[in-house]
């Protein structure tokens, strides 16, 4: 979109915060750059020039604006709704796959050469990925000094960088304040709790959390998640350590409560986070796509921007839905409450009620099958499934290519197309993925005067993509129905 330069300047002259994250303002008289919403008087066009990336700013000498802080931006929504190289790269940089793997990881886990990957990079978003994960890192260490009194030696390492002296430089170059300065700043009613980071996750309104967190709270597996308090609370199995989220909905961001084993977490548990509550989403773009249908146009009317509940952990989301297959959503999580106390990581929650990280494929692949209280057929499509994920020929994550994931889950014993569509919408993120035969959506759509039978069903969908995903979510919300994992 930066490209655009008249529908970039409207979007800054208007304030438009739907347009924050998708393109970055740079104003070449002050050398700042903003966030197309940054409630300064927006500069004269002539002065404006426009960046995809906040690296990309960075590295054209411009600095972070302190009014609006465009850092703090949403993600882009392109990289959550395409499959492609530059899409799945920018996942794993998100995931901190640079900072711990270098360029060569990130290559080879995308399968491409360090130099196409850097030539795309650079093409679509002015900055390679270094310089992309470097102003990811300038972000983090951002957080660690206004949210924690850690000291800047220790800060500097937990964010990433090499040396205390890059860091200095970079905070220096990025926010044009030397690390103490912008701790300087911080509101001196800020209470800081040892161990625990305390932030707000910006989004795109509308947002309507009923959907959202209403069903993570109803599929809650005990020990792992839990509803406390206003909050969805949960653990998570992170790169260094583990940690445990508390997410708080609120009118203009989400609350989010941190605690974590080891700081160097941080930039990778909050990048799940936002993935799981779907976040980076471009709410307006989807309903306005599926308005264009008289039968949903209503219920978007009604309730706006719903999302899409995701999984902060993609192999665990297929493992859970193997044990829902064809059983309710009580009897899902009594399946997979039985498999945590008995294999999962035990965890320490002084605030709650968590006991345990979900166990690893690695754990779950070498346990008896005839413990497991499900019929032979199911146990082998388990055991099949955590084997695979244990020995990396069967691998999700972020940079999972969608089709060719696909095709390997249908190859499986036991896996159908419902149980693959809803494992590439819960946990590759896929915001085209289609739940036809699901029960829930078969009843919606009988009430509203939809087709019900799956193939007229996805024939009349056709006009809902690329966000059918979303679709699923307003069908759902028609039905008082309690949410199965019926068909394979």
């Amino acid at each position: 979109m930066h490209t655009d330069t008249e529908r970039c300047v409207r979007a800054v002259q208007s304030k438009d915060a739907r347009f924050d994250g998708w393109f970055f303002t740079a104003v070449l008289t002050t050398r700042i750059y903003c966030r197309p919403s940054c409630p300064v008087v927006p500069p004269k066009p002539e002065n404006m020039t426009f960046y995809p990336s906040a690296a990309a700013c960075q590295q054209a000498g411009f600095r972070a604006c302190k009014r609006c802080r465009p850092d703090t931006s949403p993600g882009s929504p392109e990289w959550n709704q395409r499959a492609d190289l530059v899409a799945r790269a920018m996942r794993l940089i998100a995931d901190g796959t640079v900072d711990r793997e270098g360029v060569p990881g990130l290559a080879a886990r995308l399968g491409y050469s360090t130099r196409q990957i850097e030539r795309q990079l650079l093409a679509e978003l002015g900055a390679g990925p270094l310089a992309l994960a470097r102003a990811q890192r300038a972000q983090t260490a951002r957080l660690l000094i206004e949210t924690t009194a850690l000291p800047m030696a220790e800060i500097a390492f937990a964010a990433g960088f090499s040396s205390i002296r890059t860091f200095n430089d970079t905070v220096r170059d990025v926010f044009a304040l030397s690390p103490t300065e912008l701790r300087n700043r911080r509101p001196k009613t800020t209470v800081l709790t040892p161990g625990t980071l305390t932030l707000r996750l910006p989004f795109r309104a509308p947002l309507n959390p009923d959907n959202l967190f209403g069903h993570l709270a109803a599929t809650a597996v005990p020990g792992v998640e839990e509803w406390r308090a206003g909050a969805y609370r949960r653990t998570l199995r992170l790169p260094y350590g583990h940690g445990i989220a508390s997410l708080t909905p609120k009118s203009d961001h989400i609350a989010c409560r941190l605690t974590l084993s080891d700081l160097r977490d941080l930039p990778v548990a909050i990048s799940r986070c936002r993935r799981m509550l779907d976040l980076d989403a471009d709410p307006v773009a989807v309903d306005d796509q599926l308005r264009i249908d008289p039968v949903l146009a209503p219920l978007v009317d009604k309730a706006p921007g719903r999302r899409v509940p995701r999984t902060v952990d993609e192999a665990e989301f297929a493992v859970r839905a193997v044990l829902g297959q064809q059983v309710s959503t009580a009897a899902a999580r009594t399946h997979a409450a039985r498999l945590v106390t008995a294999h999962g990581e035990p965890v320490d929650d002084p605030e709650g009620g968590l006991t345990h990280l979900f166990p690893s494929a690695e754990s779950l692949a070498a346990l008896d099958p005839e413990l497991l209280a499900m019929p032979q057929s199911r146990r082998r499509t388990f055991t099949t499934l955590v084997a695979q994920l244990a020995d990396g020929s069967l691998h999700l994550g972020v940079e999972s290519d969608w089709a060719q994931t696909r095709a390997q889950l249908l190859a499986l014993p036991g896996f159908g197309p419902w149980t693959v569509d809803a494992i590439a919408m819960r946990a590759l993120g896929d915001p085209d993925a289609f739940l036809p035969t699901d029960l829930g959506v078969r009843r919606a759509a009988q009430e509203l005067g939809l087709p019900s039978t799956p193939a007229a069903l996805t024939a009349r969908a056709a006009a809902w993509r690329p966000w059918r995903a979303y679709a699923v979510q307003y069908l759902w919300a028609t039905d008082s129905h309690p949410i199965n994992f019926l068909p394979a």
